[in-house]
């Protein structure tokens, strides 16, 4: 049962868009703002990755904790609850995602490609500021030192 009428709810799912959030512009205008320069919302990888470093062989996606059921340990992320209404739906579509970026990552690193994925709890809320520049600076050793890591979250 839904608490909205059709229209609305219609309305309000076509408010969120899968390209240029605005997390993903946060990160990416932090990384730009540091040096770097890179690609955004690639269609020739799988998963259209939100950011692409060429130069470094490396990509980032920036994921909504909610749309990609984020875990902090075994935790949910207080960014990631599940709907009261439709709640079979709503696990079994958040449960589609993460299988989904899982075989996504795994096939870009079987490709040679060094994956990151930022969670959207870790730029947002208080301290945001001081939290996109922690972000931007992980991100930076990440791309430029830590070439033995191929997948890692921020």
């Amino acid at each position: 049962m839904d608490n909205f009428t059709k229209e609305k709810r219609s309305w309000m799912m076509a408010q969120i868009h899968s390209a240029d959030t605005r997390p993903e512009k946060t990160v990416r205008s932090a990384l730009h703002a540091i040096g770097f320069r890179f690609r955004k919302n690639y269609a020739r990888l799988v998963g259209h990755p939100d950011i692409v470093f060429p130069r470094y062989h490396a990509l980032i996606f920036v994921n909504g904790c909610f749309w990609h059921g984020h875990l902090i340990g075994r935790k949910p992320c207080e960014k990631y609850r599940i709907p009261k209404t439709n709640t079979e739906f709503w696990q079994a579509k958040i449960e589609r995602n993460k299988n989904r970026d899982a075989a996504e990552i795994e096939q870009l690193i079987k490709e040679g490609w060094r994956v990151g994925v930022v969670w959207e709890c870790s730029i947002t809320g208080k301290n945001r500021a001081m939290k996109i520049r922690n972000v931007s600076e992980s991100i930076s050793l990440w791309l430029e030192e830590g070439f033995d890591e191929t997948s890692k979250e921020f």
